[in-house]
């Protein structure tokens, strides 16, 4: 844990409390808050994971249906917000650098400056944990609408007092889109559309596919994207699994298997390709938004329940992810061709390649 991460821990869980009476904001209520007001939006999502991130991601929707002529800027992790870069719903990306030894004068100046640049509301997206790296910046912001939700206050506090307009919290098995645009939803911000998006530039796409061809895809056949890994180890189907899958889809599908891993799951990637007995291509791309693409090339994809699962999901991949102890009900990507296959036991290996065939069969129909 870096220097500020420690800080951040002992001070929301210690000294907050200290805080709430003068730092509090007055609460207003959805009658107080005036739209009309509203021209510059900042949207904070700076603490998650990729798919956390991109469960996020149906927000900017709503925001931009609510607000379509506001300038939209979002705060992310520097890793993810390459996925934000030219987003269609949004205007800029401001990225936020997670340890301070990647911090540069120039960096925090710019930063700074982006921050401080006029916003009339600014958005808070806590939903699984509470940052208070987030509230600091959107307090900073210096916003006269401050947005965020009511659960998970800090220790010792009553309220989320960084906020002036706090949105209720649901009970419940909740999807986790959802969950964001419950935060939204209380000025009046929605969508019909709850999917994750990533915005693909048209030359993104024509590299993939360029790539994919060198790689030696055909281009005739359907492509099937096979990524067996996952970072929680509860979470990974067994290899040999996948590629029953992936054999019996060459067989009856006559598809082509593009094979995909992540950092330090060489072995997962040496092991898939050792038992297949069909032609394989594969990559170790490392560029996020080049491996977006290259995933949006692909007619299916198949994963383990992790970030390449809602990478896939947003630039409108096919899928059929396998899930372990994780509630698909609240983390699966939402759409009609997005498919969540667990076992009643939530273990991995309870779950028969048979079942994950029929359904990913069918997506290819």
């Amino acid at each position: 844990m870096n220097f500020w991460n420690a800080f951040e821990q002992f001070f929301k869980h210690k000294q907050l409390r200290m805080f709430e009476k003068f730092l509090g904001l007055r609460q207003l209520f959805p009658e107080e808050f005036d739209p009309s007001r509203v021209r510059r939006i900042l949207i904070v999502r700076q603490h998650d994971q990729l798919g956390d991130f991109l469960l996020s991601t149906p927000v900017f929707r709503a925001v931009r249906n609510r607000f379509p002529s506001a300038y939209i800027a979002v705060v992310a992790r520097k890793y993810t917000a390459a996925l934000a870069q030219n987003n269609e719903f949004i205007n800029t990306v401001i990225p936020f650098y997670e340890h301070g030894t990647d911090w540069r004068l120039k960096s925090w100046r710019y930063f700074r400056q982006q921050i401080r640049a006029g916003y009339d509301l600014t958005i808070v997206l806590n939903t699984v944990s509470h940052s208070l790296t987030s509230d600091l910046i959107a307090r900073f912001s210096n916003a006269p609408y401050v947005l965020g939700p009511e659960h998970l206050p800090f220790s010792g506090t009553q309220t989320n007092f960084f906020y002036n307009l706090i949105s209720p919290y649901r009970d419940g098995r909740i999807n986790q889109s959802e969950r964001n645009l419950d935060i939204v939803r209380y000025i009046g911000a929605d969508t019909d559309d709850a999917g994750e998006n990533i915005t693909l530039l048209q030359s993104e796409k024509e590299w993939a596919n360029e790539h994919l061809r060198s790689m030696g895809w055909d281009g005739m056949r359907k492509l099937v994207a096979v990524h067996p890994g996952a970072g929680k180890i509860p979470n990974r189907w067994p290899v040999e699994n996948f590629v029953a899958v992936a054999e019996k889809l060459v067989e009856e599908k006559n598809v082509q298997i593009f094979l995909t891993w992540g950092p330090a799951e060489e072995e997962l990637g040496a092991r898939f390709s050792s038992l297949a007995k069909f032609h394989i291509i594969s990559t170790t791309e490392k560029n996020i938004r080049r491996f977006a693409a290259l995933l949006a090339s692909a007619d299916l994809l198949l994963c383990n329940d992790t970030g390449v699962m809602h990478v896939g999901a947003a630039v409108g991949t096919p899928l059929v992810a396998v899930f372990g102890p994780t509630d698909p009900e609240q983390w699966k990507p939402v759409g009609e061709r997005i498919i969540a296959v667990r076992s009643k036991d939530g273990v991995c290996s309870s779950i028969s390649p048979d079942g994950v065939f029929k359904e990913a069969f069918g997506l290819l129909e």
